[in-house]
């Protein structure tokens, strides 16, 4: 079977978790959330980094996980206690990896409320441990990357030669209130996070980072997103249209940024039209392929990769190629 590498894969620490004020995870969004009825739980997934994720990933013949934190995590910590939250987790990342370098790579967490602190620990992560980059959920006290407090984490992304993955988050309590109350608990949850609100702001994240400049400013940034380009594809050529008259400062049209400067990853979605509308804009050099382990289903993730129509070299960039080159991956 072809080498398969699967990108946006999660895992967690309880025991570092725990450290967590969970008056802080509570203010964050984070709630108790309904098991699947049938099949692997991925709460009860995540935390295992051993014998039961390879027969899984063996099962689906994936060859490779680039892991990352799955939250609560240090980025919900401030000062020096986040830092070494931050640090203590990359530290457990990385002996997990070196455990099985040739099934396992490391995304970083970092500790995003203490900006000054980012670029070190991701320097740190990348030329001491072999992490291939790192991956940010979502905003952190309301802030996007393109605030000017990230700027020194853009830089040294680029200075290291190492993408940044954007990856969802739960909305800020204001932006929760105002769209996704008002419904039952369940639905009101999903709403805001798989359901709707984790693309939509995910494509607000990128599209913050081209209007604000950031884009321009570091062009050879290299970022990943991932559900298929989270609504993007679908939108740059009407963004493009309608921003025409607004947006003069910039350097390059709202989509040959897009396009020049972040990946996409199949993640979570394993149905042909969202892929063709990433196919048709991103072109198949920016599509890697991924799962979102454990919510998502590897077995699925294989289904759906096995049935779509590609050219055996197209097919070896989607599964493999293109990761490898991005991330620098090495393998026999």
């Amino acid at each position: 079977m072809m080498r398969t590498v699967a990108l946006e894969e999660h895992f967690t620490v309880p025991a570092l978790v725990a450290k967590i004020d969970p008056a802080a995870i509570a203010a964050r969004g984070f709630r108790k959330r309904t098991p699947p009825k049938s099949g692997h739980n991925p709460f009860e997934l995540a935390p295992e980094i051993g014998p039961r994720r390879l027969a899984l990933m063996d099962e689906a013949g994936i060859s490779v996980q680039v892991l990352s934190n799955t939250g609560p995590g240090p980025d919900l910590v401030a000062g020096a206690e986040g830092v070494a939250l931050a640090r203590e987790m990359n530290d457990r990342l990385a002996l997990a990896v070196s455990a099985h370098p040739d099934r396992f790579a490391g995304f970083a967490v970092l500790p995003m409320l203490s900006p000054e602190a980012c670029a070190a620990e991701l320097e740190r992560c990348v030329k001491d441990l072999g992490f291939v980059g790192t991956l940010i959920n979502g905003t952190t006290n309301g802030l996007f990357l393109d605030d000017a407090c990230y700027d020194p984490l853009l830089a040294a992304a680029v200075q290291l030669d190492v993408p940044i993955y954007i990856h969802p988050h739960l909305a800020p309590a204001a932006v929760r209130d105002a769209y996704f109350s008002g419904l039952a608990n369940g639905p009101a949850q999903v709403l805001e996070a798989a359901g709707w609100g984790w693309h939509s702001e995910t494509a607000i994240h990128v599209l913050r980072m081209v209007l604000s400049g950031a884009l321009d400013r570091h062009p050879a940034l290299k970022l990943i997103i991932g559900h298929m380009g989270e609504m993007l594809p679908m939108m740059l050529a009407r963004a493009d249209e309608v921003f025409r008259n607004d947006a003069d400062h910039l350097e390059r049209p709202i989509s040959e940024q897009i396009v020049e400067q972040i990946w996409v990853t199949t993640s979570g979605i394993f149905t042909e039209p969202p892929f063709l509308a990433a196919l048709l804009t991103f072109g198949i050099d920016r599509l890697m392929f991924s799962i979102d382990y454990p919510y998502a289903s590897n077995a699925k993730g294989r289904t759906f990769l096995d049935q779509i129509t590609l050219s055996p070299t197209d097919r070896a960039k989607l599964t493999h190629g293109n990761a490898d080159a991005l991330l620098k991956l090495t393998h026999p």
